[in-house]
């Protein structure tokens, strides 16, 4: 072999090793700066890492790890009523039931029997109290509305409306307080009862009819019941909220003349607390990320996505919806920044993300089935490459991770009689 063959192979050699040392180099590069730009995300589902909590958004909680942790039990005793003539309150059984996965038992307490809906423990005032003529704001039972007016008699037996069954509440976190009135009042304006959780207000009209109570001229009503939804996303109420909005329904109880009847904040609390570290437990995200080693232009990643049925909304993700109108799954960007049409139109992607919300698709496996096939179909027109938030290419196996957990968080919800994608769902993870 001749010295200039050889010099020729060395300079080859030395040319691919710099070329593969600079491909590693931008290799590393791109990974870097997909990692700042998965800011929105945890980690994947898989049974050894954190998924991608709802909560930690809405609440700033960390996210509970996937392996499932037992829930405390709640005393299977009754609680008290507060006050002897109301001891026929309906009794609260919390039995244990054991949700059994393929690879742990967990133990969830208290929620497979709940008391029935609209009949929660009540508490009003004792004799004792009654001659007392103080007023303690962190005490329900010394609100002004919650004695009742000697020689004066209500339109309705507040003791029968906590026994009405009402569509519009659920008594396992729907707090309840209920208002009879002295004289029939119009409802002139809806009240201002919370400033962070949701409330409805029901009214009981005088031809004895329950409904959602509006300020309608000429309809008269004879006594409220007021619900505070007191799980949603931000968590579960405290004390001190329960306080502050039995102190709102007292004063709105003084404007329409009534008397008031608290449910028993400690007994609903107990209740509501179990179903709250379920619904944090369930309440989880799926993620999935279609990255490009270049770039992908707005117009084509548009025309792709709304080619398998995904619409632009308002908030500035693409939705997919079921046939009825109801959202399944989005597609949002790396970053968390709004798509617009105008961006669209003018900007280059580095990719986008892909989410599976588990408490709000009903059919959690076929959807998943559905939500993977779109994947991958997006994955192919645009030349993306499917990864994980640690930047892996996913996996058979890790997909058949995902599915069983997406089902199983399914299966929790459904032993307490929360239908993924349902109505209560809806209410209970907005």
């Amino acid at each position: 072999m001749s010295d200039s063959v050889l010099i020729a192979l060395v300079l080859g050699a030395a040319i691919i090793l710099m070329v593969l040392v600079y491909n590693i180099y931008q290799e590393s590069k791109y990974r870097k700066q997909l990692r700042d730009q998965f800011g929105h995300a945890n980690k994947d589902a898989l049974l050894d890492s954190n998924v991608n909590s709802v909560r930690d958004n809405a609440a700033a909680k960390t996210a509970p790890p996937v392996a499932e942790q037992p829930v405390p039990e709640i005393s299977s005793a009754d609680p008290e009523p507060v006050a002897t003539e109301f001891s026929q309150a309906p009794q609260i059984q919390a039995k244990a039931d054991n949700i059994v996965n393929e690879n742990q038992e967990t133990s969830v307490s208290g929620l497979q029997e709940t008391p029935p809906q609209n009949q929660p423990i009540l508490q009003t005032q004792t004799d004792a109290d009654q001659q007392r003529d103080f007023f303690s704001p962190t005490d329900p039972q010394k609100l002004s509305r919650t004695i009742p007016v000697k020689g004066r008699k209500t339109l309705l037996d507040v003791r029968d409306m906590s026994k009405q069954i009402l569509p519009w509440f659920d008594a396992r976190f729907d707090y309840l307080v209920y208002i009879a009135l002295y004289n029939p009042k119009e409802l002139h304006a809806m009240p201002r009862l919370s400033s962070r959780a949701r409330f409805r207000l029901v009214g009981c009209t005088m031809d004895d009819r329950y409904q959602i109570a509006e300020p309608i001229p000429s309809v008269n009503y004879q006594g409220f019941v007021v619900g505070l939804q007191t799980i949603s996303r931000n968590g579960l109420v405290t004390k001190e909220e329960l306080l502050h909005f039995a102190e709102q329904a007292n004063k709105f109880a003084e404007q329409m003349d009534g008397l008031l009847l608290l449910t028993d904040m400690n007994a609903f609390l107990n209740i509501a607390q179990p179903l709250d570290d379920l619904c944090a437990r369930v309440d989880q995200t799926i993620a999935i990320h279609l990255v490009s080693r270049s770039n992908v232009s707005g117009m084509e990643l548009r025309s792709s996505v709304e080619k398998l049925g995904f619409e632009l909304a308002h908030d500035g993700a693409f939705y997919f919806n079921d046939t009825n109108g109801e959202p399944l799954f989005s597609i949002v960007t790396l970053d968390n920044s709004p798509f617009t049409g105008t961006l669209l139109a003018n900007q280059n992607y580095r990719g986008f993300s892909m989410l599976f919300d588990i408490v709000r698709i009903p059919n959690g496996e076929k959807c998943f089935d559905q939500f993977m096939d779109m994947a991958v179909k997006l994955s192919s027109q645009l030349g993306l490459d499917l990864v994980n938030d640690k930047l892996e290419e996913l996996s058979t196996e890790w997909l058949r991770e995902v599915r069983r957990y997406v089902v199983d968080r399914q299966k929790e919800m459904r032993r307490v009689e929360i239908m993924p994608g349902g109505e209560l769902a809806k209410r209970l993870f907005s």
